[in-house]
């Protein structure tokens, strides 16, 4: 059976890091995907909302290098969580648990002054970032 995904998408906030018990880490992100199509003559748009996961030392990379605002490439895979609530229902959710990131965009910053912003060139390693690499690739 095949589970993969690759999505691309802009952070709708934060990551969030936390330890588990092992000393591993994990960080969790929401992205959103904007896809627009045509219906007749007029241009249509919906949002989709996919909540992230990822671990170990990718984790640790994203929690320190990305925020929200970011545009990113997600290559993962999709699990679902299950549990029963308080009253009895059960429960589940779709996630996105990340394998490799790759940033292709930053946010622009409103706060400099528009004189003192300076074109960055682009090279773009062709490299994904995986949980196993030591080094961001930037």
């Amino acid at each position: 059976m095949l589970n993969k995904v690759l999505i691309i998408g802009r952070l709708t906030k934060d990551p969030v890091v936390r330890y588990l018990p092992s000393g591993s880490q994990t960080a969790e992100f929401s992205i959103a995907y904007n896809r627009r199509y045509k219906v007749g003559e007029d241009w249509k748009e919906e949002s989709h909302f996919f909540d992230v996961k990822a671990y170990g030392k990718l984790a640790e990379n994203l929690g320190t290098k990305i925020s929200k605002g970011y545009t990113v490439v997600i290559e993962g895979r999709l699990t679902q969580d299950r549990w029963t609530d308080k009253e009895g229902k059960v429960q589940s959710k779709v996630r996105i648990v990340a394998e490799a990131v790759r940033i292709i965009n930053k946010p622009k910053l409103d706060e400099t002054p528009e004189e003192e912003v300076i074109p960055e060139e682009r090279n773009v390693d062709e490299k994904l970032w995986n949980s196993e690499d030591d080094e961001i690739p930037f």
